[in-house]
């Protein structure tokens, strides 16, 4: 996106108030408008300040969601004349009459933290006086070695090489679908995560007992990228600028996914063939057919690997900066969480790397 292009897309909150001075002179129902007003133009803006940033997917989808909800609660409010008050009320009102955890609360607060600095130009100043949703002390679901292997066992490709990746790196669902080739590192057994929450990178280590499944999974991806580069398909989907940066880069084969989808996707404005990743849904609903054969009475998500891999480096006595790195949390306290789920913590016996 250009900066001409930017600039006029922030042209309508830039001159509002000298059109809002012309529309009182004018006699204009515009500015006298309190609710029914078109928001249009706010989430487009919303967008490209979100895309200029390089934020992911879902962050638009979020804070898109929770500006919708605004705009409703506020009955679609002339954008002019929402206030930090019009905020005030509605994250009390999630709290009070809709009863959301306080964690949803927070990332309405964020939502529109972003929409007023980045759409309507302004600035919270102190918000004070909001009904704080009550936080409910949080203990992760947590699965026993065995019952990860129950799971892992009755789950069949390629659920069952990405489940195991998550389990013995830690990774998120989106982090592990959306790995690409040049993620891995064989010779250095060093899987890179690009574009993390926050969009933080880290690095953890491929386990040695995953390298061969790994090595054939890259095979694969390697003979279907071959393929269809014969059949004359259009690349992968890349996010934000890449393509436009690097002309070709969809096609090369460091680019594709490590676990792609199995049909290419036709994209209905232009009507390219584009591959993408398997989907999170899939893998949800091929891991709720293997807990339930599991017969395990644990609610069990892909997230839940996550949650398992740092308890049992917690039990394995490896202390908690380490795991937090590996985890890619920002703040320690995040990590912490998981001491409520084994019984005891010893500090791991330092040794030099001779000794290993």
């Amino acid at each position: 996106m250009t900066n001409q292009a930017i600039s006029s897309d922030y042209s309508f909150y830039n001159t509002r108030n000298s059109e809002e001075t012309v529309n009182k002179s004018s006699g204009s129902n515009m500015t006298s408008r309190q609710s029914g007003a078109d928001w249009t133009e706010v989430f487009s803006e919303l967008k490209n300040a979100i895309k200029v940033r390089h934020y992911s997917p879902k962050t638009l989808k979020t804070y898109s969601g929770w500006t919708r909800k605004f705009q409703s609660y506020t009955k679609s409010k002339d954008p002019r004349k929402i206030s930090v008050e019009d905020v005030k009320n509605f994250l009390t009102w999630l709290a009070v009459e809709q009863g959301v955890a306080a964690s949803s609360q927070n990332q309405a607060f964020n939502a529109l933290l972003f929409l007023f600095r980045n759409v309507f130009k302004q600035e919270f100043g102190k918000v004070d006086g909001i009904v704080r949703a009550k936080r409910r002390p949080y203990i992760p679901v947590v699965l026993s070695r065995d019952e990860v292997d129950i799971i892992i066992g009755l789950l069949d490709y390629p659920f069952k090489l990405i489940i195991s990746l998550m389990y013995g790196c830690g990774l998120r669902i989106s982090e592990c679908l959306s790995l690409r080739v040049q993620n891995f590192n064989f010779d250095m057994k060093i899987l890179t995560i690009h574009d993390g929450k926050g969009q933080k990178d880290r690095t953890v280590p491929i386990p040695d007992v995953l390298m061969d499944e790994l090595k054939s999974q890259f095979e694969r991806v390697a003979e279907l990228h071959e393929h269809d580069c014969q059949a004359g398909y259009n690349g992968v989907f890349l996010y934000g600028l890449l393509e436009k940066k690097y002309k070709n880069a969809a096609r090369e084969l460091i680019w594709q996914w490590f676990f792609p989808a199995k049909e290419l996707t036709i994209v209905p404005e232009n009507q390219e063939r584009r591959r993408y990743h398997i989907h999170e849904t899939a893998l949800q609903k091929a891991l709720r057919k293997a807990v339930k054969k599991a017969t395990i009475p644990k609610r069990v998500t892909p997230h839940t690997f996550r949650h398992s891999f740092a308890s049992h480096l917690l039990q394995a006595n490896y202390d908690i900066r380490t795991i937090q790195e590996l985890l890619g949390h920002s703040d320690v306290r995040t990590t912490m969480i998981y001491t409520h789920t084994v019984k005891s913590v010893t500090l791991k016996e330092a040794k030099s790397p001779l000794d290993f």
